[in-house]
């Protein structure tokens, strides 16, 4: 293979390295592109999926698929020949895909985080902030971002040269010049750290924010309205949900973390001591970020687990066990209707009763059925609407009965 020696560094190490590593690829990217797929099968096929919150995971899977496709196969036949074979340019189209995907990935949990922040700490606030155009337009930034760090290497902040076993190719955080260093830097700085600590700071927000809510409700106790606890449901859901992203984002600092700690000690002048398997090693650990969210989701999420066993026949046992509804959101307010088309032929005292049922039922709702934290609008806006007629009907059956009343007198 004619090569350019000042780019490509022969690293002599045993064949079955590179096949133990070209199997782990192998299998990375096999799941990572199977299961983001289906993770973009499922919210594409499910309406109650397609929410905007929903739109961080979606786009989140699409950079995860589009990582796992552009690299692993790559890297697979690089480890084959045991050495890199695409060329300068083919090395720079793959570290380039492999920076954009990786920092979007990670820009997008940081965009995930900030969301459910606003959601929960500040209710009133979010729902202008929840709009569907307002998400798209901060998922458009969240793409910017990353492909202003991923183009900076090519255009001449860095460069992008093999790393470890030169099967695979990143930005050169060995090579100890001005240019090489800040980048390594500032990356580390603005799409690592920086990232970390305002996702790390949201979450303990959220979680001040759940404690302090719980804590006012049980000191009312009794004398708590009805409206408080829908607002403290509604918390709690939207906890739920960002409970998922949090795992989500543990697995995947833990993912990136060995290959920043690498290019810490690299840029550190410590370079020397890295041998190419603790730079080769690293980097797997870190593409593999791309297959764990769709176990994370199977497990976590029923809903998408009902669309899948439902979607996908090989996968009807990730249908969850039926649970035991005490009363369906729909029957709810066809008893509404029906309370108030009978209304005309009961007695007074009956009616009365009937309200007074509505509201145990409706409160029966919110304590016996576990809502899906994707449902939580749609569920909410039920609940609200029940709250609002179970309402008018006392007014309007309190009227009723003072004008009887003052008929018979």
């Amino acid at each position: 293979m004619d090569v350019d020696q000042g780019f490509y560094r022969h690293v002599d190490v045993p064949d079955h390295v590179h096949y133990i590593i070209a199997f782990f690829v192998l299998v990375i990217g096999t799941v990572g592109v199977t299961g983001n797929a289906l993770v973009m099968y499922a919210f594409s096929c499910n309406k109650k999926l397609r929410t905007p919150p929903n739109f961080f995971i979606m786009n989140l899977a699409v950079s995860d698929f589009l990582m796992a496709i552009t690299q692993s196969p790559i890297f697979f036949i690089n480890c084959l020949y045991k050495g890199w074979i695409f060329g300068e340019t083919g090395c720079k189209m793959y570290a380039f895909c492999g920076a954009l995907f990786g920092i979007s990935s990670m820009i997008n949990l940081l965009a995930i985080s900030i969301d459910r922040y606003i959601v929960i700490t500040k209710p009133l606030q979010s729902i202008a902030w929840t709009s569907a155009r307002r998400t798209c337009f901060i998922i458009a930034l969240v793409w910017l971002y990353s492909l202003f760090w991923s183009l900076a290497p090519l255009l001449g902040w860095s460069s992008y040269i093999p790393e470890g076993l030169m099967t695979s190719c990143t930005w050169d955080y060995v090579t100890a010049t001005p240019s090489n260093k800040s980048y390594t830097l500032m990356l580390c700085c603005f799409v690592f750290f920086i990232p970390l600590g305002i996702i790390s700071y949201c979450y303990l927000c959220m979680f001040l924010a759940i404690r302090h809510t719980s804590r006012d409700v049980t000191q009312l106790g009794s004398q708590v309205r009805k409206s408080t606890l829908i607002q403290q449901q509604s918390i709690r859901t939207e906890w739920k949900l960002a409970k998922i992203a949090f795992v989500v984002i543990i697995v995947f600092v833990l993912s990136w973390s060995p290959y920043a700690c690498v290019t810490l000690i690299a840029w550190a002048g410590y370079a020397s001591i890295l041998n190419p398997y603790s730079k080769a090693v690293p980097a797997v650990i870190a593409k593999a970020s791309a297959i764990y969210n769709p176990f994370i989701y199977a497990i976590t999420h029923s809903k998408y687990r009902e669309t899948l066993a439902e979607k996908v026949p090989c996968l009807h046992f990730l249908a969850p066990s039926p649970k035991r509804n005490c009363i369906s959101m729909s029957h709810s307010r066809s008893s509404v209707r029906d309370s108030m088309l009978s209304r005309q032929s009961s007695v007074s005292t009956k009616k009365f009763q009937r309200v007074s049922s509505l509201s145990t039922t409706e409160t029966q709702v919110w304590s016996d059925v576990e809502l899906d934290p994707i449902e939580q609008m749609d569920s909410l806006k039920s609940s609200y609407s029940l709250q609002a007629l179970s309402e008018n009907d006392c007014k309007s059956l309190t009227k009723e009965a003072r004008e009887k009343g003052s008929q018979s007198l």
